[in-house]
């Protein structure tokens, strides 16, 4: 049908607008309001032409460099009061007789629905391949509950529930034949439904506000894992990440093979996939489209990082010690690990993503008596130090309350479970989603070298840190100046030594106190808006630029 059967797009324009003064070329994202409409006609493969009407010389202007015809709409045709019933049929008129020939269906777009797919107006198009459909108009489904008042009983009452659509301005097409100064619509009507967002139609600022959100989301991939040797910090990381990310469309992409990550996404209502090889993770990212993809995997190919960057993703790392992070658009180091420093590196505390849970924890006051030991040693704790410590404070004859937190990935958990179930004064958990309950009720925590650490740290708990590597001793956040006792490698300390130290620091009130006002004077809660002041520009950039790569 569609061959033989010209098809114009006609977009209303007017230089005045009420509450948002100059909409129509007003820059929403990073483009005029009107280009959108403009677009989505342009990209159709049914629309012939697509004509603006306007009284304004600078939508004229913005127009014509989108690709548009314009016309010029007299004065007669201005103002709110002049249906635009006549602006359409004025436009068409005009457009005919520059082209000498005759469209058959007319379509009006708004330009106040800078949502609308191009998709979504190809369907209403072809609906009209049935011979007896004059007319498409675009509706939004609108059901809810209403009350009326019954006049005989001066109450109120429900009605039923029932199917309706309400009318949106996005798209109204018709037959030229049924195309006049007095109406746009044909005997026989059929309805084309949008999704909500392709329905917003800027009017108040609101709406404004509303449709730049849509505009502005992106599709964002986190490559990242969770097994024994990296723990399960990178995961819970990208988590919080996740959960700020809230206006734009979110995958996680996990190696199916460590299935310690797996089984943490599993528990929330996060979108991810697994992949196998090399191969099979390129078409994981790729069929997700992705415009930025997150790696947060400890450790990158410069292969790796370069196939992605030859996709024209934008590439972001977060602590990574491999040969990708040379070629990453940024890389973000809050361990400051890395031996890079280049300008699009950036290290310290102030990138550390603090979980959500401990934003709303009340700082730790410190008391003279030590009474809530806790032990928390990572996701994984390859070295098992959770035993050799519980071992050596129960050496120092501490008799008060102990909590044990395991980790999901730790491997000895019957075997410690009996070993001491008949320590009454010891409470082993796992599987919590609290544990900054737990930290701000203990008045001593043991942990590694970690992204623990800086949980501790927001709340200002007394800290003793044991490195289960060489990696975690490298870290300079876990020091004295920061308010912790970091007593290096666990495996080169005895339980004489951790029982030593931990008699010490109970002992030493005026240590804990000085411990926690030093961790306190670290403000942890701004992290991820530290990376996303760092990457939104840069992602800008980055678009900008690729906008002249061929």
């Amino acid at each position: 049908m569609f061959e033989n059967n010209k098809i114009l797009v006609v977009i209303p324009a007017s230089g005045g607008s009420k509450d948002i003064p100059r909409k129509n070329v007003r820059i929403l994202g990073e483009q005029p309001l009107i280009s959108y409409s403009i677009k989505t006609a342009k990209n159709s493969k049914y629309v012939d032409d697509v004509v603006v009407s306007t009284d304004d010389d600078e939508i004229k202007f913005i127009s014509e460099k989108f690709g548009a015809t314009v016309v010029r709409r007299s004065t007669d045709l201005t103002g709110e009061d002049v249906p635009l019933d006549s602006v359409i049929y004025d436009a068409l008129l005009q457009k005919e007789k520059l082209v000498f020939d005759e469209y058959e269906i007319v379509i009006t777009l708004q330009p106040t629905s800078p949502i609308l797919k191009t998709e979504t107006l190809d369907l209403a198009i072809e609906k009209f391949s049935s011979t007896d459909v004059d007319s498409v108009v675009s509706v939004v489904e609108d059901d809810h509950l209403s009350w009326k008042l019954d006049e005989n009983t001066n109450r109120y009452y429900k009605q039923p529930l029932t199917k309706e659509f309400r009318e949106t301005n996005a798209i109204l097409a018709t037959k030229r034949t049924f195309l006049s100064e007095n109406s746009r619509l044909g005997n026989n009507i059929d309805l084309i439904k949008l999704s909500y967002p392709e329905a917003i139609d800027i009017n108040k600022r609101e709406d404004w506000w509303t449709a730049e959100r849509y505009v502005n989301k992106r599709r964002i991939v986190f490559k990242v894992d969770a097994f024994n040797k990296i723990g399960t910090g990178h995961i819970y990381r990208c988590m919080s990440m996740a959960s700020k990310l809230l206006y734009h469309d979110i995958l996680f992409v996990l190696n199916k093979k460590h299935e310690l990550g797996i089984d943490i996404l599993k528990k929330y209502d996060i979108p991810f996939v697994l992949h196998g090889n090399d191969k099979d993770l390129y078409k994981k990212i790729d069929e997700f489209k992705p415009d930025v993809v997150i790696n947060d995997i400890l450790n990158t190919s410069l292969d790796y990082i370069s196939t992605l960057k030859s996709k024209g993703y934008f590439v972001v790392n977060f602590q990574d010690l491999g040969k990708g992070a040379e070629v990453a658009d940024l890389v973000f180091d809050p361990f400051e690990e890395s031996n890079l420093n280049d300008r699009n590196v950036f290290k310290g505390a102030m990138f550390y993503i603090l979980k959500e849970e401990f934003f709303f924890q009340q700082p730790k006051i410190i008391t003279q008596d030590v009474k809530n030991v806790l032990l928390t040693f990572g996701g994984v704790d390859n070295n098992n130090f959770t035993e050799k410590v519980l071992d050596a404070i129960i050496d120092s004859g501490y008799s008060k309350q102990i909590h044990v937190i395991l980790g999901p990935g730790y491997s000895n958990k019957k075997d410690i479970e009996e070993k001491y179930k008949t320590h009454l004064n010891i409470s082993i958990f796992s599987n919590i989603n609290n544990i900054s309950d737990f930290m701000v009720s203990a008045d001593i925590i043991f942990t590694s070298a970690g992204m623990t650490m800086y949980e501790v740290c927001s709340l200002g708990v007394p800290c003793i840190c044991l490195c289960q590597d060489e990696l975690e001793l490298s870290r300079t956040f876990g020091n004295s100046s920061n308010g912790f006792i970091n007593m290096g490698l666990g495996n080169n300390l005895s339980k004489e030594d951790i029982s030593n130290q931990f008699i010490k620091l109970v002992n030493d009130f005026n240590l804990r106190k000085e411990m926690n006002k030093k961790m306190l004077s670290i403000n942890l809660k701004y992290g991820f808006d530290s990376v996303w002041s760092i990457m939104r520009p840069s992602y800008r950039n980055f678009t900008f630029q690729n906008r002249f790569k061929t």
